[in-house]
């Protein structure tokens, strides 16, 4: 009977895994509501920015052109902002963006990109472009599971910093895009220059009453409009990585519940074989007295 305790173990073992995933999959719906709640929440703020923006870019200023609003002829000099997960465990999401990412940096080298400056929101993104070697000029892990605007502007404040002095030609943005609960995609984006395409195009021209003046107002309402983005990628990220859990965690509990029911079965078989083994031998001691 030493195999059936062997099984029996085991089958105890897978027990105890499927309670963990079957909490961690209850934990990660309960934060996957929260989590959209908030990125739904920063939308409406991110909208009313991104319009403001778009007015003020096509608005009657002949005398100030923002370097945000610049497009570069050739460009030799790459930001990224990478956004990940600080944790494991929600399937191949970090996975998906990562090869997104190496794809989009291949394809800059390709086309003359001589430097590419990282900037890393997530352990997992840090962690890979430090073993792959890339240029990371700034950090940020341990976000928590409620993301706030001022442990990201550090780090974005160095690429922008970066572009306005002209040490970069262009910022893009890669982040895992909330769709559903079943669906997230990897988005690698452009976030600067700031393009008419993202900006969107107001319906009429504008004019303002500018104070101070034109250049500080726009330069700050456009540093605030790229954080927004930032913000709102960084929200988005953080859904898909409970919804990516939720379904990860529900997956490894099924896979648990049929092995359970393979080693039940296996079990059955083998004390089964071992009683009839015993009768055998009763049967047969039997005949032989």
């Amino acid at each position: 009977m030493a195999g059936s305790k062997e099984i029996r173990g085991k089958i105890k073992s897978v027990q105890n895994t499927r309670k963990i995933t079957k909490a961690m999959e209850m934990v990660a719906a309960s934060k996957m509501r929260k989590a959209q709640e908030r990125m739904r929440t920063a939308r409406p703020y991110a909208e009313k920015i991104r319009r403001l923006a778009a007015n003020l870019s096509h608005a009657n200023v002949t005398e100030f052109r923002h370097p945000f609003l610049i497009q570069k002829e050739a460009v030799k000099r790459v930001g990224l902002i990478l956004v990940t997960t600080d944790k494991g465990l929600c399937g191949g999401l970090n996975t998906n963006i990562l090869r997104h990412t190496v794809t989009a940096m291949k394809a800059w080298e390709g086309s003359g990109v001589e430097d590419i400056r990282v900037v890393a929101i997530g352990n997992k993104g840090l962690g890979f472009m430090q073993r792959i070697k890339a240029n990371v000029v700034a950090q940020r892990t341990q976000l928590g599971d409620v993301p706030h605007l001022d442990q990201l502007i550090g780090p974005v404040r160095v690429l922008l910093d970066a572009y306005t002095a002209g040490e970069v030609d262009a910022v893009h943005l890669a982040y895992t895009r909330f769709i559903n609960t079943m669906k997230q995609e990897p988005v690698v984006e452009q976030l600067l220059p700031l393009t008419g395409e993202r900006l969107g195009a107001p319906e009429h021209a504008w004019d303002y009453l500018y104070e101070p003046d034109p250049q500080s107002v726009i330069e700050e309402l456009l540093v605030r409009y790229i954080e927004a983005i930032v913000y709102q990628a960084v929200a988005e990220n953080m859904a898909s990585e409970q919804s990516a859990r939720m379904v990860a965690m529900k997956a490894a509990s099924d896979n648990a519940g049929n092995v359970i029911k393979e080693l039940q079965l296996v079990y059955n078989k083998s004390r089964q074989a071992a009683i009839t083994k015993e009768l055998a031998e009763i049967v047969g001691g039997a005949a032989a007295v």
